[in-house]
């Protein structure tokens, strides 16, 4: 649970200005600012019920002639685990499912058709601990419990959900996987996309766990758009960001689990900033509060053996192919945030911007392919003048040789008298 010195959010500190001021800087740290949307009453009496947030915001886009608006609700939910870490796992995952089907009530009350939830959300983030017992416990395959829970709410909903699990592929020898299952509005599985990029920074041991996927960057064509799913750390790799625009994504989910000693500076910009490269829509979720285990883990940074690895920091936030955003929620509640978007905003934003049609993919493929060979060597021109080490450090300077010239240099001769001065004469 996240303990009363951490900050509500950074919006309520922006809150504070005077109110004439507030506008001013929304624009200027959020771009385009959507229009709030009233809660519908049915999901304001959820979150009241059930103590949690909800907001709701809709984004401009511009009329066309011949295309009529592609109208789409997208949703994300942030949560904490509801049971300690040291309950039953059965009682911890069903705690989990009670507490996330309360929130998907409400984003089914506020009409969303496309809804992302956090990275691991069936789990407590027990990566950190290199324990594989009793958290391999939460693992499932694709088609597992979790999958079915959702899949009567997504039917009922006529909601596309996106749903972050611990995979275990019982085909290829219970190998782990950290995956996301895209389960479409009719209860059935699109299809699933695993974790790319894996961190081995700080408490985040997961490569103790599950191996690089081997999915490629899919994109999932729903009733409701074409989805890409960039599982956590792949946010801190552009060309990850990259391949799901490639393929034709218009919204893409960053589900997540990072905490604010790490990451927080990074968090409100790295999901934006692929938004407006890429121009498609982006939904960044992360988990909220400070979850504890039994047993103390170190990490080989130097710190004292820990039961926790810091706050998870909510603050999840949609972006708009021009980089305008929503605000975040809260850093220490559950919440919902659903955002209404026109698709045709992606086109609009690249025929403005051209970043699509100016791109040079095929130099690019040229170098990648040259760098990922083992003979690479960096494209840097060195001054000739200088002594350098293997490494590509200076070792001394060597006086410049003077340039030689091929004709002596012109003196300039500047005038003393002024223009008036000289015509008066």
């Amino acid at each position: 649970m996240a303990t009363k010195t951490e900050l509500e959010s950074l919006e309520s500190l922006l809150r504070k200005l005077p109110e004439e001021d507030q506008a001013e800087a929304f624009r200027i740290l959020y771009g385009n600012m959507p229009e709030e949307l009233a809660i519908h009453p049915a999901a304001a009496a959820l979150a009241e019920q059930y103590d949690f947030d909800v907001a709701a915001y809709r984004f401009a886009s511009t009329p066309e002639q011949r295309r009529s608006p592609r109208i789409v609700r997208i949703g994300v939910i942030q949560t904490q685990i509801v049971e300690p870490t040291d309950a039953p796992i059965q009682q911890q995952f069903e705690g989990l499912c009670n507490r996330t089907e309360q929130l998907i009530h409400a984003a089914g009350a506020m009409g969303c058709n496309v809804l992302g939830l956090q990275e691991a959300w069936t789990m407590p983030f027990a990566f950190c601990t290199r324990e594989k017992h009793p958290w391999l416990e939460f693992a499932e395959p694709v088609d597992g419990p979790s999958t079915h829970f959702l899949s009567r709410l997504a039917r009922h909903y006529n909601m596309v959900i996106v749903s972050p699990i611990l995979e275990r592929d019982e085909i290829h020898g219970g190998t782990i996987h950290n995956t996301a299952v895209v389960i479409g509005n009719r209860g059935n599985i699109i299809g699933y996309h695993r974790k790319s990029h894996i961190p081995r920074v700080g408490d985040f041991n997961e490569s103790t766990y599950y191996m690089e996927g081997d999915t490629g960057h899919p994109v999932f064509a729903t009733e409701f758009g074409k989805i890409g799913v960039n599982i956590c750390y792949g946010r801190h790799h552009p060309l990850n960001w990259l391949m799901f625009g490639l393929n034709g994504a218009e919204i893409v989910f960053n589900p997540s689990a990072t905490v604010g000693a790490l990451s927080e500076p990074l968090w409100p910009i790295e999901a934006r900033c692929a938004s407006i490269a890429n121009n498609y829509f982006t939904a960044a979720i992360n988990r909220i509060g400070t979850e504890s285990f039994p047993n103390a883990f170190t990490s080989g940074d130097g710190k004292q053996a820990h039961h926790d690895f810091g706050h998870f920091y909510g603050s999840s936030y949609v972006s708009a192919p021009d980089g305008g955003r929503t605000p975040g929620l809260s850093r220490i509640r559950d919440g919902v945030l659903v955002s209404e978007i026109d698709l045709n905003h992606c086109q609009q934003v690249r025929d403005k911007w051209g970043f699509q049609m100016t791109q040079r993919l095929g130099e690019y493929a040229e170098s990648l392919k040259a760098a990922a060979a083992p003979n690479f060597h960096p494209q840097v021109i060195a001054d000739a003048g200088l002594d350098w080490s293997s490494n590509g450090n200076v070792i001394q300077a060597s006086p410049a040789p003077a340039p030689q010239l091929s004709a002596p240099i012109r003196q300039l001769a500047f005038p003393t008298q002024t223009a008036k001065e000289t015509a008066e004469e």
